[in-house]
């Protein structure tokens, strides 16, 4: 079977490394890949967004599945274009895929499926007064998303409340452009957060996939900016049976349910971002996809073949193909370019890649020159992934890896898992 796999992160290199791996694949085509996913497979200069070129180049290289990496495509439509053309797309229809390209969506499906979830109202610049009058209601800190997608960057937190009433009025005067013409204000949820990907056929059938938390802001003990993600840990010690039990019977199922009921094609991978509140799992957000830096600790604990898993999903049909996993665990660490999240250098010669043993480097920002020379292309330039019998274990072998790779300027947090580890004990 020949795949063409969508996107160029770290997420898109881990699952390419996974999928090379399947007895099923043929060939293995990543649109536009980087500079490490060629070690998997074959790199086409396709944007995810092009369907028109995906689908030329998908009938004249005999491709039969289309997996999505990245949420762009999905929200602009992937699966509802490919439908007819004989080539099976693993991803929502673009009616599923609102789950994470509107937010008031998703909290209108989570209320109308008694899904736990904050408490929220939506507001647009036509009763911005009410979003005032309703921020003066919570307590702080204040929670302001754009209703679609922004790249990342559409959340603010804000403790104080004429700040957050001042940026109420921002966001919908265009500060993420059409995304915030619609803003959700939520209350602040205090807790521990964790990330479940579940994978479905859209007919009932469903496997949950390694729980993991990642780390978000670029600085230790989680200060300063957010990121795209600093670094994953899977498993998560508090997602124990007791949790994950009350995860599926109030969130998994009544999501899965609630799809089907309204009608929605769903057969992909479902992100739930959530949240422990004192034992109770409650869901900040949905996505339409694998997280990033998540999927390059998860897809290390896969023991099943992933490659059939997502093809039977995108037939329609998990039927009894199993999913095993690994009890060991898998950290990622993610090494930067100085200045990131803000404005960063590119072009920085990557070495030591050769050297790294007991790890894996998934690539997320690198290019490869016309002359072969690996080159930082992105604020997040590799991920390095490990296995070990513990969270330390796992850590002291991507710190190792870290320490052999070079480029000028690199940063990795020294922290990952570190608030994890008590609980691990226990």
């Amino acid at each position: 079977m020949n795949v063409i796999l969508l996107g160029s992160g770290g997420r898109e290199s881990a699952l390419a490394w996974k999928f090379s791996q399947s007895t099923l694949l043929g060939k293995l085509y990543i649109a536009p890949g980087n500079g490490g996913t060629s070690q998997y497979g074959t790199n086409i200069d396709i944007r995810p967004t092009d369907f028109e070129a995906l689908l030329t180049f998908a009938r004249n290289h005999d491709v039969e599945l289309i997996v999505a990496g990245n949420e762009d495509p999905l929200v602009a439509g992937l699966y509802d274009y490919f439908q007819g053309s004989g080539i099976r797309v693993c991803g929502p229809s673009q009616a599923g895929a609102q789950l994470e390209g509107s937010k008031d969506f998703a909290k209108r499906f989570m209320e109308a499926n008694g899904i736990p979830t904050a408490r929220y109202r939506s507001f647009t610049a036509a009763n911005i007064e009410e979003g005032y009058e309703f921020l003066g209601e919570l307590n702080p800190p204040y929670v302001l998303k754009a209703d679609g997608l922004a790249a990342g960057k559409g959340v603010l937190i804000i403790d104080n409340l004429d700040e957050a009433r001042k940026a109420l009025g921002e966001m919908l005067g265009g500060m993420f452009g059409k995304s915030s013409a619609t803003v959700v204000i939520e209350e602040f949820l205090s807790g521990i957060e964790c990330s479940v990907f579940v994978l479905t056929d859209g007919n009932g059938g469903y496997r949950i996939l390694p729980v993991a938390k990642d780390y978000k802001r670029i600085g230790e003990g989680d200060t300063g900016l957010n990121t795209g993600g600093m670094g994953a840990v899977s498993p998560v010690p508090f997602a124990d049976e007791e949790f994950m039990g009350k995860v599926t019977t109030r969130i998994i199922e009544p999501t899965i349910r609630g799809l089907r009921e309204q009608g929605i094609t769903y057969r992909g991978f479902i992100f739930l971002g959530l949240i422990n509140v004192g034992g109770e799992p409650m869901v900040i957000e949905y996505n339409v996809r694998m997280g990033d830096p998540e999927t390059e600790a998860v897809m290390l604990r896969i023991d099943s073949d992933l490659l059939a898993l997502a093809d039977a999903a995108a037939r329609g049909s998990l039927g009894d193909l199993p999913l095993d996993i690994n009890p060991a665990t898998a950290v990622t660490v993610m090494m930067v370019s100085e200045g990131y999240p803000g404005s960063y250098p590119k072009g920085r010669v990557i070495t030591g890649l050769d050297g790294v043993e007991d790890s894996i480097p998934f690539h997320a920002g690198t290019k490869l020159n016309d002359d072969g020379t690996l080159v930082t292309s992105g604020g997040r330039v590799i991920s390095v992934s490990s296995l070990g019998d513990s969270i330390a274990d796992a850590l002291a072998k991507s710190y190792a890896a870290i320490a052999r790779i070079e480029f000028e300027g690199k940063y990795s947090r020294r922290d990952i898992g570190r608030d994890l580890m008590a609980l691990e004990q226990k």
